[in-house]
């Protein structure tokens, strides 16, 4: 911004630019107060008073179900829903199947199978406690109620192939002939 010349500045005088309009003292007087083109208002001083501070916030219509809250609205992000369930059930359908994968016959089957059970109930519980609004974590309960009861089912099938196998050579190493 450029302000008009002061009597301590020589050499300085006449038109100055200034970029914000028209303001007192930016443009020479033509001879006569005569003006060529007629003055338009710039982006000098304000015509009206300024009003003292901004007020409160406006209050924003409710969004429309299914679009995203409008800018500056208060979205549904209010308090964190607990899922600490579905994370329980959905890890512990994932140590149950790789407890499973161990090559320990009785010791992986029995561990895996309680693992899977544990899964099973905290996933249908998550589930339930979902679909009332009182948690959050839908896939993480979902995956762990699916991995629970799959880790149950190959659990029950590992022991009672481990157990024929040791009961069909168990008796055959007992038997003795003389």
């Amino acid at each position: 911004m450029t302000y008009p010349p002061t009597p301590d500045q020589p050499g300085q005088g006449g038109f100055q630019y200034d970029p914000y309009g028209n303001q007192p003292g930016s443009q020479p007087q033509q001879p006569g107060g005569y003006s060529p083109q007629p003055q338009q208002p710039g982006y000098g001083q304000p015509s009206q008073p300024q009003q003292p501070g901004y007020g409160a916030a406006p209050q924003l219509p409710p969004a429309a179900p299914g679009y995203p809250p409008q800018y500056g609205a208060p979205g549904p992000y209010g308090p964190q829903l607990p899922k600490g369930q579905a994370i329980a059930s959905m890890v512990l359908g994932i140590i149950g199947v790789g407890i499973l994968c161990l090559p320990i016959p009785y010791v992986s089957g029995l561990i895996s199978l309680v693992c899977g059970v544990t899964a099973a109930i905290l996933g249908g519980i998550a589930i339930k406690k979902i679909n009332q609004g009182l948690a959050a974590g839908k896939g993480q309960a979902i995956t762990g109620l699916v991995l629970g009861i799959i880790v149950c089912a190959l659990a029950i099938i590992a022991l009672i192939a481990v157990g024929s196998l040791l009961a069909m050579f168990g008796t055959a190493a007992t038997t003795t002939t003389y």
